[in-house]
């Protein structure tokens, strides 16, 4: 019974890697691209190494897994808003197809402020759409 659940588990996370990998092929930004394998691959890390606690069974190894898979927990998304933040504030763009962005004209580019409200120095904020129109005349 156990190595049923074991194979479960197992099956279930390398199924989320996966699908963390495809999603980095396929997403068409690199806000996506971000999203997808904090998401996916967090949880499919999480889930092999809660196979391996069980798979092994003694007190070292679980205690291990599980200290494994807090860090990951806590740092996956910490380092993914920070790179995506630090995306945005260099300027790559969104993808074309975007709905609403967010942050326009909430982020400045000389403080990295980021405030909730529009914020009433346009000059330094950073604005894609106005990247878009610079790449355009070239």
């Amino acid at each position: 019974m156990s190595s049923t659940v074991i194979a479960v588990i197992v099956t279930f996370g390398a199924l989320f890697v996966l699908l963390a990998a495809v999603g980095l092929i396929r997403m068409p930004d690199t806000y996506l691209r971000i999203s997808v394998t904090t998401k996916a691959a967090t949880l499919g890390v999480g889930l092999m190494l809660a196979a391996v606690a069980f798979y092994f069974n003694d007190l070292s190894t679980t205690s291990r897994s599980q200290v494994i898979v807090i860090f990951i927990f806590l740092t996956a998304p910490v380092s993914a808003h920070l790179i995506g933040r630090a995306s945005y504030f260099i300027g790559i763009k969104l993808w074309k197809n975007s709905v609403m962005d967010d942050l326009r004209g909430k982020y400045q580019k000389n403080s990295h402020v980021l405030k909730s409200e529009i914020d009433d120095t346009p000059e330094d904020n950073v604005d894609h759409t106005k990247m878009k129109d610079k790449e355009s005349k070239k």
